[in-house]
């Protein structure tokens, strides 16, 4: 495993769309192991094969874990969770809420962006396997986040305007990941 750099907003390749995944062999299981381990160094919550600069269809995701005395009805099942997309797509989504993101590959900015509030998913995991994944609140943010960048967006395409864009210094950028809003 390794910790490979990301790619920064100017990259040609966070703008591609990028091409799915067909092999999942070892260069693959390799590929998610440096993904997962560049995701937790940066820190993120999610991080797209395209922000370390690899153009296939592959997301890993991991939502910080839920503290130990919330109610059981408000853990969100994905806490502490590591979860892998190869090919991801939405399926199905409804409602819209609008809230503040960052990304990995533009630690200077964050944004309002709105987004549906509940998705479905359909992917393959890891080994090819087909998987299905219902969420809601931040972890539906957070996978329409990563299928932007498997097709070439980043969040700030989704900005409505400039005046919901703002710049923050390196120590605010640090609060913002503490904050889980790098994506």
């Amino acid at each position: 495993m390794a910790i490979r750099p990301l790619a920064s907003s100017g990259d040609p390749v966070l703008r591609t769309k990028a091409k799915k995944v067909r092999d999942f062999g070892p260069s693959l299981q390799e590929l998610v192991d440096d993904m997962v381990e560049t995701m937790r160094d940066a820190p993120g919550v999610g991080l797209a094969a395209p922000q370390i600069g690899v153009s296939l269809r592959v997301a890993v995701i991991e939502l910080p874990a839920d503290d130990e005395e919330e109610k059981e009805e408000e853990k969100d099942p994905y806490s502490g969770k590591l979860i892998v997309l190869c090919n991801p797509e939405i399926v199905k989504n409804w409602g819209e809420e609008e809230q503040q993101e960052g990304c990995l590959s533009m630690p200077e900015y964050v944004g309002e962006v709105s987004r549906a509030a509940r998705v479905v998913v359909k992917a393959q995991d890891r080994r090819g396997k087909q998987i299905r994944v219902r969420a809601e609140g931040f972890m539906a943010r957070v996978l329409q986040h990563e299928i932007d960048h498997l097709n070439g967006m980043i969040f700030v395409d989704r900005v409505e305007s400039l005046d919901k864009l703002y710049r923050v210094e390196p120590s605010e950028s640090d609060e913002t990941r503490d904050e889980d809003l790098a994506l």
